[in-house]
């Protein structure tokens, strides 16, 4: 009864998408229908597979799993508004036997309502390196205990650069905060954007902010502001408090903003840097494969966000991409650990990073030979990383709107109390909560 009211919460995430929804549940139903033993007497699986750009990867993957172990049908399911669609499908009971899901908030939320199985034991687990499963494990688990998923690819928030452009000027890769500073002085000076922004697309501030944020403010900040009847006034920290810093030198940053930077959004942007229209470019990984689509020619290569003058305190800020994780009542767990085994694979997982520009979460994968991600790559296999401070932040916190606006307007006082506001309302209700 318990798991179920945490479930009811966690899904209960406000009005709209109604329409959406009722296209996903048509197709999930009729995709799901007959999961179980197949007509031909294999064992049927349902597969969630939330990432549009990884279709083609999965597809191979999952025929090549097919040819290893004729006995188990794998049903690929890629669904539009993958969110809604696996909210849906758990408030039906109809949970897929092995997922795909971005390791965010919202798959903490769901791992703490426990309709994931717990995969700490298999030995897929062992492999992972410890840091990174530290970042999927604190958004939520089961029981508090538990680890419902395992990271299968990561990607890092970092300062993408032009090495060319770099080269022209003489400009080294940036170790600390002043020499990120003087660098876009010099590209200033002579003419070349330092950075790209985009802020038609307010998400586009969000890689910034992470990464100042997490580095900056106290590495406890949440456990405070969102446990139940937090106040500004009462709690230990507070974006008021904690969160000059971090959002002075985001100002810094976007004060750099090229002309027209208010109408540019992330497609223009990752097509300008490909072009050479900046030295940097303040994205992820992530955007790599755009950048590359729009000049498979261009050159790439980052370096982490030097937050502060000291170079030994600077990490990586990254995200498990995408997690994987069982369904906790699966009519086939021996299976499902069986295909999950094979997707933590070694080969599997190179050929994954290879073909998405992302970083591989264990400690026997080949690293990254991507140009594009060497700058990151030291930092993730040491374990010098950091998890995305959004994560964090409930969704009803309009926090990439909020950023946005700051950057254009700078009042940094107004940034921070509204900040705090909201925070302070959802700690209210989480009292109100705890109290029925």
């Amino acid at each position: 009864m318990f798991a179920t009211q945490r479930l009811s919460q966690a899904l209960r995430k406000g009005p709209g998408k109604a329409a959406a929804s009722a296209a996903v549940v048509l197709a999930l139903t009729l995709s799901l229908s007959g999961c179980g033993p197949a007509d031909d007497g294999r064992v049927k699986l349902d597969f969630f597979q939330y990432k549009p750009e990884a279709v083609g990867q999965f597809e191979k993957i999952v025929a090549d799993f097919e040819a290893a172990y004729p006995g188990i049908d794998v049903v690929i399911n890629n669904v539009p508004d993958p969110d809604t669609a696996i909210r849906t499908l758990l408030v039906k009971g109809k949970t897929p036997d092995v997922l795909t899901l971005n390791g965010n908030g919202n798959f903490g939320d769901l791992s703490t309502s426990c309709v994931f199985a717990d995969l700490s034991e298999l030995p897929a687990a062992k492999r992972v390196i410890p840091s990174v499963q530290d970042i999927l494990d604190g958004l939520g688990t089961c029981h508090g205990s538990e680890s419902n998923g395992l990271p299968f690819a990561n990607n890092a928030s970092g300062v993408l650069y032009n090495p060319e452009i770099f080269a022209k000027y003489g400009v080294d890769v940036p170790e600390t905060w002043d020499d990120l500073i003087a660098a876009a002085d010099t590209f200033k000076s002579n003419g070349v954007n330092p950075f790209y922004m985009t802020l038609k697309d307010a998400w586009t501030v969000l890689p910034s902010y992470v990464n100042l944020a997490g580095n900056l403010m106290p590495a406890d900040f949440f456990d405070d502001v969102r446990s139940a009847g937090w106040t500004p006034a009462t709690g230990q920290f507070s974006f008021e408090k904690d969160g000059t810093e971090a959002a002075a030198k985001l100002a810094k940053l976007f004060s750099y903003a090229q002309p027209g930077a208010e109408s540019a959004g992330y497609n223009d942007g990752n097509a300008a840097f490909g072009a050479g229209e900046s030295a940097m470019y303040l994205q992820g990984s992530f955007a790599i494969p755009a950048i590359r689509a729009s000049n498979p020619e261009a050159k790439v290569k980052s370096f982490p966000y030097p937050t502060t003058n000291d170079p030994a305190k600077n990490t990586l800020v990254s995200g498990v991409d995408v997690s994987l994780a069982i369904g906790k009542d699966t009519k086939h767990p021996a299976e499902a650990k069986k295909f999950v085994e094979y997707l933590m694979s070694a080969p599997v997982l190179d050929y994954y990073s290879a073909a998405q520009s992302s970083l591989t979460p264990v400690s026997d994968a080949a690293a990254s030979t991507d140009p594009a991600l060497a700058g990151m790559q030291g930092f993730f296999n040491d374990g010098r990383v950091i998890g995305y401070f959004d994560h964090h932040v409930p969704a009803s916190i309009p926090l990439p709107a909020l950023l946005q606006q700051f950057v254009l307007d700078e009042n940094q006082p107004a940034f921070l109390t509204r900040m705090d506001h909201e925070f302070e309302k959802v700690a209210a209700r989480t009292t109100t909560k705890k109290g029925d």
